[in-house]
């Protein structure tokens, strides 16, 4: 492919950033086609940043200067002023963040929309968009969320929980001969030792309580079908979960590439 050619498709740059990890997913002509995941630092800057991206969009043939958008999803407000730098820097255009003011095309029935983590909401749209209303997106982060899309396809509230790997630290923190553990599904219900007596524990318990929640929006939503986790951990609650349906490791990148689209549309 010729510089040329290149340079007619139109990239875009979707960043997702928690609390844990900062997901980067290339948009080419309005297919996904890269992600790369770095570790969040609210003490690294835009060069460092930018040194540790441009070996990963070389590796697979990105070039990073023909990037016309860079849309930021982001729960922490500190690192704003450093990814407006990055994108402007290392990417010659300017960083959009999910803040009001930004169309999503759904309602938001918070009592102060503004309260509500720009994940959540890209999240949500979406699911609604890839698995129509009404639906839960359980998002497994540094915090567990659960996001209730109702049948009119608005943003009706959610819930919010200590992330299992939180819980786990805490465990250990707290408890003098207890250690770290890897967090797994244990082989059996009733551990022999006590890695396995706290891999149990954990993960049943936590899978308790994901399941716990979610029995009660079934009470509340009876028209409810699909219930899709994301997240680091998503998978390996989902095999436990009696109700989680799809697990979807994609959906926020996925939720900003409709919002980018929706903005660009009505520019």
């Amino acid at each position: 492919m010729t510089t040329k050619d290149k340079a007619t498709q139109e990239q875009v740059v979707l960043l997702d950033v928690g609390n844990t990890n900062a997901v980067f997913g290339v948009l080419q002509d309005g297919e996904l086609r890269e992600s790369f995941r770095l570790s969040t630092d609210r003490e690294r800057t835009a060069d460092e940043y930018g040194a540790l991206l441009l070996p990963l969009f070389s590796r697979c043939g990105l070039d990073p200067m023909l990037t016309c958008g860079f849309l930021v999803s982001s729960v922490v407000p500190p690192l704003h002023p450093t990814l407006v730098a990055l994108a402007q820097r290392y990417f010659g255009t300017e960083a959009t963040f999910i803040e009001p003011g930004i169309r999503t095309g759904m309602a938001i029935r918070y009592d102060n929309p503004a309260e509500v983590g720009a994940d959540r909401i890209v999240n949500a749209v979406a699911a609604r968009e890839l698995y129509g209303a009404p639906v839960v997106v359980v998002d497994f982060g540094t915090a567990t969320t659960f996001d209730v899309i109702n049948g009119e396809g608005e943003y009706a509230g959610g819930i919010i929980a200590p992330g299992i790997s939180i819980s786990s630290e805490a465990l250990f923190a707290q408890a003098s001969r207890l250690y770290r553990i890897d967090i797994r599904k244990p082989q059996h219900l009733v551990g022999r030792h006590t890695v396995g007596a706290m891999q149990s524990g954990i993960y049943y318990g936590y899978t308790g309580l994901v399941d716990g929640i979610l029995k009660r929006l079934h009470d509340e939503m009876p028209d409810l079908e699909t219930v899709v986790a994301t997240g680091g951990q998503a998978t390996l609650i989902a095999e436990g979960s009696q109700y989680i349906h799809r697990v979807d490791k994609q959906l926020t990148l996925l939720g900003l590439k409709i919002i980018y689209q929706l903005n660009r549309k009505r520019r």
